[in-house]
């Protein structure tokens, strides 16, 4: 859904597969104390889970 929705506002974003590279698995639960996904970083500020409302308030998207 997540991607869907980028997608649908061309919004550019970077993919990371956390199952297959450990690294990546470990920083976002580090930065998000969370395992569940998605987590979306915008700016800094993350999200856990696809919130549609919060993400497009913090990009701007209406």
């Amino acid at each position: 859904m997540a991607k869907a929705f980028f997608q649908e506002h061309n919004v550019q974003y970077s993919e990371h597969n956390v199952a297959v590279d450990a690294e990546k698995r470990n920083e976002m639960i580090e930065r998000s104390g969370q395992m569940g996904v998605p987590v979306i970083d915008v700016d800094g500020n993350l999200i856990v889970g696809f919130n549609k409302e919060t993400i497009s308030r913090m990009l701007g998207i209406s």
